[in-house]
């Protein structure tokens, strides 16, 4: 069965989404359009150019995370640049090795800029923290940035996508304004773009399915906020949820595939190949319960 997908951010914890994308392949369903924030952005990408579930399992498996990890060698030996670094940068590491890997992948599909994927396969949400907006792409780039859709890098997008705050360096585009923008996280406005597919006045072409790496909203447990860093990352987590609350309407709320990861950290780049299979294990044996009781 053909269907469209939307998958939510989560760092690390998108290993889940392999042992979901395993399960959803052996009971015959096949994406056509997707879209993705953060890590759900680096799945989306790797199916829209025409990677196998299994293949993506592969490559999720094998890569090293902590090889994006890539600061300079004074910042490495000498903790003091590193802070300071952070301070005028934006972010611990460049982000380069993460593209030039993201660039290498795609390359191996002879996927290298939108134009070389179907008109509507792909959808990447990115957030411009200068002008205070969602962005989507490659949908805003020629209005927002006046840049050319078809030859923007999709690997550049998806890097942007996943810019996770003080971690990797933002992206600067030169907005409308012919001012620079700073591009960051899909995730920190929206982290599950599910309403990039919402037609209100017309029927669906095909089935959604939305994955969501975290519980429903009700069920999230009250944090506990004791400092300055609680604070920032649970308001920015406030934030992005209340968003996709209020776009997400009661129709949708049956489609969505909710993966629960809560015992490994978004940004835990060491993680065990035994954690990857255990995260693996976790998604199978969601997808197969949800399976069980949704209704197309």
């Amino acid at each position: 069965m053909k269907i469209d997908g939307a998958f939510s951010g989560g760092g690390v914890k998108a290993f889940a989404y392999m042992g979901a994308l395993e399960v959803l392949e052996e009971k015959g369903f096949e994406f056509v359009r997707v879209a993705g924030s953060s890590a759900g952005a680096i799945v989306a990408g790797f199916l829209a150019a025409g990677y196998s579930n299994k293949d993506i399992q592969k490559i999720f498996m094998d890569v090293d995370l902590k090889e994006f990890m890539d600061n300079s060698l004074l910042e490495k030996y000498i903790p003091i640049i590193k802070w300071l670094s952070l301070y005028f940068t934006m972010g611990l590491y460049k982000g380069k090795r993460f593209e030039d890997w993201l660039y290498s992948m795609l390359g191996q599909k002879q996927v290298y800029t939108f134009g070389d994927i179907s008109a509507d396969r792909l959808k990447v949400i990115v957030a411009d923290l200068s002008l205070g907006k969602i962005v989507v792409i490659p949908d805003d780039l020629e209005r927002i940035y006046h840049l050319s859709p078809e030859n923007f890098s999709v690997a550049k997008a998806i890097r942007m996508s996943a810019s996770l705050p003080y971690f990797f360096r933002p992206e600067k585009l030169l907005n409308r304004d012919n001012e620079k923008s700073i591009i960051v996280d899909g995730g920190v406005l929206s982290n599950l773009p599910l309403w990039l597919f919402e037609q209100k006045k017309s029927k669906r072409v095909r089935p959604l399915l939305g994955m969501k790496l975290t519980a429903p909203a009700d069920q999230i447990p009250p944090k506990q906020i004791t400092n300055a860093l609680d604070l920032t990352k649970d308001l920015i987590n406030t934030m992005r949820i209340a968003h996709d609350n209020r776009y997400i309407s009661q129709r949708y709320q049956g489609d969505i595939l909710f993966l629960p990861v809560t015992h490994v950290k978004v940004s835990a780049l060491n993680v065990s190949m035994e954690e990857k299979k255990h995260l693996v294990a976790f998604g199978r044996e969601r997808t197969e319960a949800f399976l069980k009781k949704w209704s197309k």
